[in-house]
């Protein structure tokens, strides 16, 4: 079971302040599943308020897919096209997420993605990591 740290009220509402700076930020997207999350990438890409630290496949299962695996597979695949477009390397920045779904609330499934977002979070110090 994972157990998080209790905050201080003045933490809590100091985390809770808006930024004021650029953004530290990864995505987490199903980007062959529809084309809101292409433009999504592109759009977090360019912006000169944010500081995409990665890309991450997120499953998904419907008529674009046999199922979660094959999902996640094609819109790895997606972003690998959209940051070749772009010129951005895919290298250390574009990672494969889960081949399935959460099988409960209190069963992980690991993935590459998953990794690289618990070390990119414990490594942010009190800098804020938003996930997108």
């Amino acid at each position: 079971m994972v157990s998080f740290p209790k905050l201080s009220p003045e933490l809590l509402a100091e985390r809770l302040q808006p930024p004021t700076g650029p953004l530290r930020m990864v995505l987490d997207t199903d980007t062959y599943n529809e084309i809101d999350d292409q433009f999504a990438l592109v759009y977090a890409l360019i912006s000169p308020g944010l500081t995409v630290e990665a890309v991450y496949a997120a499953p998904y299962s419907n008529n674009r897919s046999v199922g979660p695996e094959d999902g996640m597979l094609k819109s790895y695949d997606e972003i690998l096209r959209i940051l070749g477009m772009l010129g951005h390397t895919a290298e250390g920045f574009a990672f494969h997420g889960s081949t399935g779904y959460l099988p409960s609330k209190r069963q992980p499934v690991t993935s590459a993605a998953a990794h690289d977002l618990v070390a990119k979070a414990m490594a942010a110090g009190t800098e804020p990591l938003y996930v997108l």
